[in-house]
């Protein structure tokens, strides 16, 4: 739990109380490899801190599931969009090595932006982390080509190429494994 304060206290500083109250909510959670956090059609219902482990984010499909995030330890997962509208999701969350979360329920985060004094800020600067991700990825699929995202992967996200399998690395960029097999060939 250690690791949250720190990356919390990054964001805006909780003070004691505040701390108290928030993690008096938290509940962790161990996992086994390829556990489904979130399945398509179910509501999400909490917001989780990866203290160890990486989660895939994807839309499963017949032929090839289509993978549109990696998260890492000592960042926050969730699915978002059916977090705050209460509404189905249209994707599903996997670990996809052994993971330990410490998750929060939507009652008790609106508890916590209640009733604390920074809880609010602390959850926008979140929000607002979240969709300038979400924008630089959509940017780059429609300005980029394959190759030049593959390659800003290294800059960007380099633990994704160390630690997952080609196959997912190959959605998150929109090709196909063996066009990916072709794009690496051609960069080494």
């Amino acid at each position: 739990m250690h690791e949250i304060r720190k990356f919390i206290d990054k964001i805006s500083p909780m003070n004691n109380s505040d701390w108290q109250l928030f993690s008096s909510k938290l509940q962790e959670v161990k996992l086994e490899k390829n556990t489904t956090l979130l399945k398509t059609g179910k509501v999400e219902n909490y917001l989780s801190f990866i203290s160890k482990g990486i989660i895939r984010l994807y839309i499963p499909k017949v032929e090839s599931d289509l993978t549109f995030g990696f998260l890492f330890e000592n960042e926050f997962v969730t699915g978002y969009d059916s977090f705050l509208s209460q509404m189905p999701s249209e994707y599903q969350i996997e670990t996809l090595t052994e993971s330990i979360l410490w998750r929060i329920s939507k009652k008790d985060l609106e508890e916590v932006y209640e009733r604390t004094n920074n809880g609010n800020i602390i959850g926008r600067k979140m929000a607002e982390n979240m969709f300038l991700i979400k924008s630089k990825r959509e940017i780059s699929l429609l300005s980029r080509t394959a190759e030049e995202r593959y390659l800003n992967l290294f800059i960007d996200r380099p633990k994704l190429l160390q630690q997952i399998p080609l196959k997912y690395i190959a959605s998150y960029i929109g090709v196909t494994p063996q066009a990916l097999s072709r794009i690496r060939k051609r960069i080494t």
